[in-house]
């Protein structure tokens, strides 16, 4: 096992746990979602308005729940999301009803994407930060990328077989994909377990909460910069909602025939590169800078974004798409890192969520867009196009504006301990 695993608490090897078990259930919705929704009924053009207002409303859960997470308490915010998250499941297999569909998927967490949504994330963040040395901590996100990543992929894997299995044995697709949603309600029940069995170690230290000034969404000192980076967070989740887990498997599907065992393949090896290239995310850090990690590994993955519609056989698209899936997650536990170790400790979950919920928010707008041209034949290959470019600007502005900014914000005096540094050497 290596190092930095080692070392972790009961604690973090539980939130390890939670983060494997969600992001498997997350992976092996995403694969059947959309089939299963065209399937009752739905047209592309509806289930794209639908996935829009779940994300929707997973913004304005989340944000209220993460900028009151350090001051409600941790362990019961996660535990409040994991109980939505089952609920949702529940009400996507009682009901075939649109109106009641959309109610469910505003209300409830519910992941079209495969990746992460809900309070959840965000807020693990700052448990982590809480109990892992300074130094181990872009080490530790890379490691729970990769952890997710493994389970998002395996997830996908079990959705596409169990379904196919179940077709095989006579039963109805519809039947098949509600196997899944069953299962994804279930793995709900268990977070929401698993989370209140954790210490108070993971809670904020309650000294610094009642030292730091008054602020909006649970932030002070750091509400410009956090704001700024929200935005560009948003600009780039935004293009990544045209071409989501749930739409890119149903485009392998629309264009080239690909049954659902086989897109969850396809997307189990996906999800297995983005997470092994995570661990390599530190080591470029900790040589060149968080922000140019950040920049400099996403900006190529999106030019081959871009190229995997131009491919014109299955397996010259499925090659591309894992060049791309090889490079294109190393930013996430840099941007992670960045985020937790420029704000103050108090600031970790509202930081963590304010970033999430504007990820949340681009990604909840594209899919809306991309339903329509879904379903346009003509239009099929659109969303890549729009993605890719979207990205590689996001990429230029993110350079520009914080390649600079390598080190902790001015902390006011009397306010507590100073954040960690987030400059490669310390993150």
């Amino acid at each position: 096992m290596p190092a930095t695993l080692h070392a972790l608490t009961r604690d973090g090897r539980r939130l390890f746990f939670t983060r494997t078990v969600r992001l498997f259930a997350y992976g092996a919705l995403s694969v059947v979602l959309v089939l299963y929704l065209t399937s009752v009924g739905l047209t592309a053009a509806r289930t794209g308005l639908l996935l829009t207002l779940t994300l929707g409303g997973d913004v304005a859960i989340s944000l209220f729940l993460t900028t009151r997470a350090d001051r409600a308490g941790r362990r019961w915010t996660l535990a409040v999301g994991a109980l939505l998250m089952a609920a949702a499941g529940v009400a996507f297999l009682a009901t075939r009803d649109y109106l009641l569909l959309v109610v469910a998927g505003t209300i409830g967490v519910i992941s079209p994407s495969g990746n992460e949504v809900g309070p959840f994330w965000p807020i693990e963040q700052a448990a982590l930060s809480e109990i892992v040395a300074e130094r181990q901590r872009t080490s530790v996100f890379a490691w729970y990328q990769l952890v997710g990543a493994l389970a998002t992929a395996t997830g996908s894997l079990a959705g596409g077989f169990l379904s196919q299995g179940l077709q095989r044995a006579s039963y109805t697709p519809v039947a098949s994909y509600r196997a899944v949603l069953l299962l994804y309600a279930a793995l709900g029940l268990l977070l929401a377990g698993a989370f209140l069995r954790m210490s108070r170690a993971v809670e904020v230290d309650p000294a610094a909460g009642r030292t730091a000034p008054a602020g909006r969404l649970g932030l002070h000192r750091s509400q410009r910069f956090v704001a700024k980076l929200a935005s560009l967070f948003a600009v780039d989740s935004f293009a990544g909602g045209f071409v989501v887990q749930a739409f890119a498997a149903y485009w392998f599907h629309l264009r080239f025939g690909v049954p659902p065992a086989a897109l969850g393949g396809i997307f189990f090896g996906a999800n297995l590169l983005a997470g092994v290239s995570a661990l390599f995310a530190s080591r470029l850090a900790a040589r060149i800078g968080l922000v140019r990690t950040m920049v400099f590994t996403h900006l190529p993955s999106n030019v081959l974004l871009i190229l995997v519609p131009l491919m014109p056989t299955l397996p010259l698209a499925v090659i591309v798409l894992f060049a791309r899936f090889s490079i294109s997650q190393m930013d996430v536990p840099t941007r992670q890192s960045y985020v937790m170790a420029v704000v103050a400790p108090e600031e970790r979950s509202a930081a963590a969520g304010i970033t999430g919920v504007a990820r949340t928010t681009g990604a909840a707008i594209a899919p809306l867009f991309a339903g329509w041209m879904f379903a346009r034949p003509a239009l099929w290959n659109v969303p890549f196009y729009v993605a890719g470019g979207l990205k590689i600007a996001y990429d230029l502005m993110l350079y520009r504006g914080f390649v600079r900014t390598e080190r902790p914000l001015p902390r006011p005096p009397g306010t507590g301990s100073r954040p960690s540094s987030p400059s490669p050497a310390r993150s």
